[in-house]
């Protein structure tokens, strides 16, 4: 059925349509779409993606904050810890980010434009962090770092190669210097805060919970990402719900405009350029079959019988008019 939004004081109500699948999902597509082909063509130099890469390890560790050595050095060391990681990693991501959007689209459906569009605009300002910021993760510095690549050392359990979590021999097709900021983080945070908002159960708020903190541990772990890596990804998803409302102002108005611009299209209802389709059979404010004047002025009309209609459409039928009748009765 059709829902609306309660519109602000002095504001007209404008219905708004309930959103279909066959719109949203060549939507999400093409959004995913451009943030992969960003991904792959905003690859940058090698040289200053290793920059990037230890810059941020060396601040970590003035700040005290490197996690990702101790994280790592677990993760290679217990199978049973590590290769559920990368599973984690290589599908989680894929999955679980879309089952929430099928969700809320199924079951919350007044609060699904609203996050969509903050999902949507964050992922295209992680796109601009790869494209401004090539970052090198952990796992590609050289061995003297003391990272191990846990997707290239646990690679016989999985489908993925030595190249990120892309499939075996799909490596090249892949930016695997776009690790600032870790969507991945982000991703999981979005699914984190909507399973906490809109859950109804305690298995939904414990998920909301254990996703996204399990998640930044993985990223860290499979030395994927550095923990400022996961940080940016919480900051951008904090920007991208900050400017969702302004986008979908801007979403609302440019299809207003759109349809402002379709409703004077020629042949359009209300369009004052429409031409005339009666086929020059117009008719006047008190005739109701085309010609009807030319068939009044025909033989047996009477003679003198004006074109035009009363107000009243008498003479459309055949009567009088009120000053006939006037004049006949003084004649009598």
């Amino acid at each position: 059925m059709p829902q609306t939004e309660t519109p602000a004081p002095g504001v007209e109500a404008v219905p708004r349509t309930r959103l279909r699948w066959w719109t949203e999902l060549p939507l999400i597509l093409l959004v995913y779409g451009c943030y992969s082909a960003g991904r792959l063509l905003a690859r940058g130099d090698v040289a200053g993606a290793v920059d990037h890469g230890l810059a941020l390890l060396r601040a970590e560790k003035l700040l005290h904050l490197n996690a990702e050595h101790p994280l790592n050095r677990l993760f290679t060391r217990e199978p049973w810890i590590g290769v559920p990681a990368d599973f984690w990693y290589a599908s989680l991501h894929y999955v679980v980010t879309p089952a929430v959007l099928v969700w809320l689209f199924r079951t919350r459906a007044q609060h699904y434009r609203a996050a969509r569009t903050w999902l949507m605009t964050s992922t295209f300002i992680g796109l601009i962090g790869f494209t401004l910021l090539p970052t090198c993760p952990p796992r590609l510095l050289s061995p003297g770092h003391g990272f191990v690549d846990t997707m290239a050392h646990y690679s016989s359990y999985g489908w993925w190669g030595g190249e990120a979590s892309a499939p075996r021999g799909l490596g090249g097709m892949t930016n695997q210097y776009a690790a600032m900021p870790s969507l991945h983080v982000g991703w999981a945070l979005w699914c984190g805060v909507m399973l906490w908002r809109h859950g109804r159960t305690r298995w939904a708020r414990a998920a909301a919970v254990i996703y996204p903190l399990v998640t930044a541990l993985v990223v860290m772990g499979t030395a994927n990402h550095y923990f400022l890596d996961a940080v940016a990804g919480a900051a951008v998803m904090g920007l991208g719900v900050l400017l969702a409302p302004s986008v979908m102002r801007g979403a609302d108005r440019l299809w207003a405009s759109l349809g402002a611009r379709l409703a004077v299209l020629p042949g359009r209802p209300g369009d004052a350029r429409s031409p005339v389709v009666s086929g020059g059979c117009q008719t006047s404010a008190g005739e109701r079959i085309p010609r009807q004047r030319e068939a009044r002025s025909g033989p047996g009309a009477e003679p003198g019988a004006a074109p035009t209609d009363a107000p009243d459409g008498a003479t459309a039928w055949g009567l009088p008019r009120s000053g006939e009748v006037e004049s006949l009765g003084k004649a009598r």
